[in-house]
């Protein structure tokens, strides 16, 4: 398999704003099997975070047709408030936002968003869109991990930003290093092994 030759930060065992979680492979729940989640918060309040690598068949056309273009896919942020759309991008000079990870912002501005559509001044591959985020109560993501459901590691923006959906589980995996490689050819389910 090619994957992108990424500077590989190292394995770690602590969730934290701007980290990457990585489903273990055989994770049962079937809305985060083989997901890859950005943390964008973590702390006493609890988690939140986006699954970068499940598209949806929306654009933001679909959604907002008062700002039209077919080229802004729409990705399944995780199961909490799916009615709501959040951004991950880095155009922080146009659209606003936090950052959680180097290069990466959450939110921004509504009508930066509109102006940059509008204008045609922006690259699709530096803007995500995500229906819904997926949340965690205090301590859960800490015992889901106990039972061994994530990994963790630090963000990469070209993860994001310039990976195809479908790869982006597997070249996670490779950030982790050579020890884990061996996880990013095991089937979803077990007993095919």
């Amino acid at each position: 398999m090619d994957f992108i030759n990424f500077n590989r930060p190292k394995i770690d065992d602590k969730p934290a704003s701007g980290k990457l979680l990585i489903a273990e492979p055989f994770l049962g729940d079937p809305g985060f099997s083989r997901a890859v989640v950005l943390l964008c918060e973590h702390g006493d309040e609890g988690s939140v975070g986006f699954i970068l690598n499940q598209a949806t068949e929306y654009t933001l056309g679909d959604l907002l047709p008062d700002i039209y273009t077919p080229e802004l896919k729409i990705y399944k942020g995780g199961p909490v408030q799916a009615d709501t759309l959040h951004m991950l991008h880095r155009l922080p000079e146009e659209l606003g936002g936090i950052e959680v990870a180097p290069n990466v912002f959450w939110g921004g501005s509504y009508e930066g968003l509109r102006n940059l559509i509008v204008s045609g001044t922006y690259s699709p591959d530096d803007l995500h869109l995500f229906l819904g985020y997926s949340g965690w109560a205090p301590e859960q993501l800490v015992n889901e991990m106990k039972e061994g459901s994530w990994l963790v590691t630090s963000m990469v923006d070209k993860i994001l930003f310039d990976t195809a959906p479908e790869n982006i589980w597997k070249r996670s995996i490779a950030l982790l290093g050579p020890d884990h490689s061996y996880l990013a050819n095991m089937p979803t389910d077990p007993q095919l092994n």
